[in-house]
């Protein structure tokens, strides 16, 4: 009996990192789709752009964009120096978070529980061969996960708003 716990132990940690594995993507994953905004992973409802600038540089852009068109700052997190304050290492990777009440709002009448989802987010991380990423929510996942009904119009102009966001912070 002694002898089968770590067998089981084993076992049991390799399914665990396995199933971690299936659910980290990055963009050469091969279940991407390339989109005219990026990359779109359907499973795990994320658009990802890479970006022509390091991770400050592209955050520094996206946080100068939104608050030039009047967007929310709620905060951005520097997890890189959160980790680095509990002595751990990180590659660089930032989330700001932001919004606008006015959408936010209208999408939490039609599916209040939309509300775990918002405000909106963005990651913008480096990889293991230094490419940068920014990502973000694709809203029509967050139309399926909440089913959200009769805010169409409000999807689509999340959605468009996110991609040109996203798309001015990233590209030179």
């Amino acid at each position: 009996m002694i002898k089968i716990i770590p067998i089981v132990t084993l076992a049991l940690l390799a399914s665990s990192c396995a199933s971690v594995g299936q659910n980290i993507h990055t963009p050469n994953d091969n279940h991407l789709v390339k989109d005219t905004t990026g990359y779109t992973n359907p499973s795990d409802g994320l658009v990802t752009l890479e970006s022509d600038y390091s991770v400050k540089e592209t955050a520094d852009r996206f946080e100068s964009i939104i608050k030039s068109k009047g967007l929310t700052l709620f905060t951005r997190i520097n997890h890189q120096k959160n980790a680095e304050g509990v002595n751990l290492k990180l590659r660089p990777t930032e989330v700001i978070i932001f919004g606008n009440p006015k959408a936010g709002t209208k999408l939490m009448q039609c599916a209040q529980n939309v509300a775990i989802d918002l405000p909106q987010k963005v990651l913008i991380s480096e990889d293991a061969e230094k490419k940068v990423f920014l990502s973000y929510n694709n809203p029509e996942y967050l139309k399926v996960r909440h089913n959200i009904q009769g805010c169409d119009k409000v999807i689509n102009d999340i959605s468009t708003l996110l991609g040109k966001l996203g798309t001015e912070a990233t590209s030179k």
